[in-house]
């Protein structure tokens, strides 16, 4: 049984590429080639033409950069958002993506403890039919919400550690009686709990999420946790560029994979790439993550 950090690192190293496309359908900016506008007048009455279109979207993305990325990112609240079309739309590209021989993280962000949080491993992880590889997990509710998830190997989670948003200091700063902050704490915490969960290439199947935004707290993250693997979401899009995020892997170059959502599933809005126009957004979307993947290379 090979545990999921592994396979993970094996496919990134087999494309030599550490960039992970997010799969983020914000329906406005879908080209109207594929999604009719008049459509999202009223979201409630057409949610099955909506995520046909979504699913198509998202197939003709796949297409486009599945030679070049290991691992795709579907966030769940763009389909939950269209209802039982949307979450089937979802499923569907999981399936595709599985296809492609993809990685698939589900950004889900589940958050709950013992039967409950058996109950979302069992639906995400553990069901032959979904085929999701990894989930997103909030890590403070304790080891009670995290281990449910990592009863199988050959699946993982990715836990929130040190987010990219603006107000993520709100609470991950705060000081504890011993000098750490709350984020560093979870750190610790995470990689105390992942040890027993730790695979040949040395990183664990619990890993985290530590956002690009923060550079000098990536290095920082990095130093302290040996065998935590990152996602580093906030690159493109949230103002993170492929500096900021060079301290997040290990001397080797790995240890991480960043990810893009936004800057790749509608490229075809930037000047850079206008000139492919909005029907071409798929050969937009793979010129920036081929773009993606040569920056992060270079700087490594």
């Amino acid at each position: 049984m090979k545990y999921f950090i592994d396979q993970l690192q094996q496919k990134i190293e087999a494309k030599n590429s550490r960039i992970c496309v997010g799969l983020d359908p914000h329906l406005e900016l879908i080209p109207g080639n594929i999604l009719a506008p008049e459509l999202l007048a009223d979201l409630e009455s057409n949610q099955k033409e909506i995520s046909a279109a979504v699913l198509k979207f998202n197939r003709n993305l796949i297409d486009a950069v599945a030679d070049m990325t290991a691992v795709v990112k579907p966030q769940m609240a763009f389909y939950e958002k269209l209802g039982v079309p949307g979450m089937e739309c979802l499923w569907q590209t999981i399936a595709y993506a599985k296809t492609k021989d993809l990685i698939v993280l589900l950004d889900g962000k589940r958050n709950d403890i013992g039967s409950t949080a058996g109950a979302y491993a069992e639906a995400y992880l553990e069901n032959k039919k979904t085929e999701v590889d990894s989930i997103t997990i909030n890590p403070y509710l304790g080891s009670d919400g995290i281990l449910p998830f990592l009863r199988n190997k050959e699946r993982g989670a990715f836990a929130l550690l040190r987010t990219s948003n603006p107000s993520a200091g709100d609470l991950q700063d705060l000081k504890l009686d011993d000098g750490r902050t709350v984020y560093q704490a979870v750190g610790d915490f995470l990689q105390e709990v992942g040890r027993d969960y730790v695979g040949e290439s040395g990183y664990s199947n619990l890993a985290a999420v530590v956002g690009a935004t923060y550079p000098e707290e990536l290095k920082e993250i990095r130093a302290q946790l040996d065998t935590v693997f990152f996602l580093i979401p906030g690159f493109g899009a949230q103002g993170g560029g492929a500096a900021d995020i060079k301290a997040g892997f290990d001397e080797d170059g790995r240890g991480a994979v960043v990810n893009s959502s936004r800057g790749i599933n509608f490229a075809y809005r930037k000047e850079e790439y206008s000139h492919f126009g909005s029907e071409n957004y798929a050969k937009a979307a793979r010129a920036a993550a081929e773009k993606m993947k040569k920056e992060i290379n270079d700087i490594l």
